[in-house]
């Protein structure tokens, strides 16, 4: 998949971006949303004479959808880098980046410059039928990045979803390594809520109701506080359900660093343990990056570790805005098991190509990237909440660009009344995991500046405060 890119003329969108009437438009657009952007530049309180409408439509969202919203949130359409303006016109801090998505912040300028182009385009959306050249530089691009430590990976399937791009990943296992109807994952594991993935994930509250689709069997975790023997319990543990189901799994779904399940992860060591074993019994391995993609000191986590060997297929999503499942050659599906009208939106796929280029060209992959500084300056907030007030916080845990910590004793309840305080005083986070519940934060990494996480991290200290200690009643301490 290195072979060198075919030359091809100025054609089509090409021209038509280059024409000066669209490079003059492109001038004035920019002009204008850093003139109205600008505008936002810190932590803002609702306009009271808005209020009583913006209640109304989070009312009538919430009967659309079919349920609540977990915040008050509804976006006004504009912001700048880290902040957001809501439609009431409040505006706050976004560390949670839509879960990841929003990488580049909010109204971030060269990625508009990249969706005017988009617009430009002929099509919408691009899909398995009709593909522009698009979305055959993109996959070009994501193979490249995925290959360039040694993975043998030599296809990409574009899709719309993280959720499709595991199903479409779990599909070629199943079809490789037919008969065999088993899958194997980690405890506390998340893949995603369509009838296949929400058996996969390791959530029984999220398939209430649901029939079986696939039988799923649980391995262990790391456990950080017990290096030598939490690896051996897991690798025991893989062996005897190998052993339990002989020639029955289809291969192992595992995420390097556990995203919803609360930001765990575990050493190299540790995934070589297991990743022998499975290829000794040739258990195909499926990593799953939809949240860790762009969030290590490489483009992906099993760079990050050096597992490049091992991988078998991998998906990404979130931040890359357009889906994708990577696979080698031997687990190349036959004809007919995957296809999708959709493989992505013209507009996504010119802001995958953008984003890509940011990490590559803007100093923010490596150890001392911009995204180890990053994660750094929180870790460093953190560390000195956690030594004035040991009761109140711990943490930092996660790497990269995933930030977690969490709050008094972990419980939901507890941590929950923080994460709406913490929303009502101007930052957006939220949670992941149980036994504890962590507070979780995905920062818009090609947007945050030093300044940001100095505020953000002020918010959080003063949050803490002001909610460490239950209000008083007025009958407390009556006989």
């Amino acid at each position: 998949m290195n072979a060198p890119t075919p030359n091809l003329p100025e054609v089509g969108l090409s021209q038509l971006c280059n024409d000066p009437r669209i490079v003059e438009a492109q001038r004035l657009i920019r002009e204008t949303i850093n003139e109205y952007s600008g505008r936002i530049t810190d932590i803002r309180t609702p306009e009271p004479e808005l209020a009583a409408p913006y209640e109304k439509l989070l009312s009538e969202m919430g009967d659309l959808r079919g349920g609540g919203l977990y915040y008050p949130y509804l976006g006004s359409g504009i912001g700048n880098g880290a902040l957001v303006e809501l439609a009431d016109g409040s505006i706050k801090y976004d560390m949670i980046s839509g879960i990841g998505v929003h990488i580049c912040g909010h109204s971030h300028e060269g990625l508009i410059e990249s969706l005017v182009e988009a617009a430009l385009s002929d099509t919408v959306m691009q899909g398995n039928l009709q593909q522009n050249l698009d979305s055959y530089h993109l996959c070009k691009d994501l193979l490249t990045l995925a290959t360039n430590t040694g993975a043998n990976l030599d296809h990409c399937f574009l899709s719309t979803s993280g959720a499709m791009a595991n199903e479409n990943a779990l599909k070629m296992l199943f079809q490789k390594k037919s008969p065999a109807d088993r899958m194997l994952t980690f405890e506390n594991s998340f893949s995603g809520r369509t009838m296949a993935l929400a058996q996969l994930t390791d959530r029984p509250g999220n398939r209430d109701g649901l029939p079986q689709t696939i039988s799923v069997d649980y391995v262990p975790f790391f456990d950080q506080n017990d290096p030598e023997e939490s690896t051996k319990r897991s690798v025991d543990a893989l062996q005897k359900l190998l052993n339990r189901y002989p020639d029955r799994h289809a291969g192992m779904c595992l995420e390097l660093i556990q995203g919803e399940g609360g930001y765990y992860s575990a050493p190299r060591e540790y995934f070589v343990a297991l990743f022998e074993c499975l290829q000794q019994h040739q258990i195909p391995i499926f990593i799953d990056e939809i949240q860790t993609f762009g969030r290590t000191s490489r483009m992906f986590a099993f760079q990050h570790l050096g597992l490049d060997e091992y991988v078998d297929l991998v998906t990404i999503g979130k931040m890359s805005q357009v889906c994708a499942t990577l696979f080698s050659d031997d687990m190349k599906p036959r004809p007919g098991l995957i296809s999708q009208t959709f493989t992505g939106a013209t507009s996504s796929i010119h802001a995958a190509r953008f984003i890509l280029k940011q990490f590559q060209n803007g100093g923010f992959l490596g150890e001392n990237g911009r995204t180890h500084e990053i994660h750094n300056r929180f870790t460093a907030h953190f560390e000195k909440m956690h030594t004035a007030t040991p009761d109140r916080i711990t943490g930092p845990y996660g790497v990269g660009g995933m930030v977690a910590f969490t709050v008094f004793d972990g419980s939901p309840k507890r941590t929950k009344e923080f994460l709406n305080a913490l929303f009502e005083a101007g930052v957006i986070a939220f949670p992941a995991g149980a036994n504890p519940t962590r507070v979780r934060m995905l920062p818009p990494l090609l947007a945050i500046q030093n300044e940001d996480i100095d505020n953000v991290c002020e918010v959080i200290q003063s949050v803490l405060n002001q909610i460490a200690e239950p209000p008083q009643s007025a009958f407390d301490g009556l006989a």
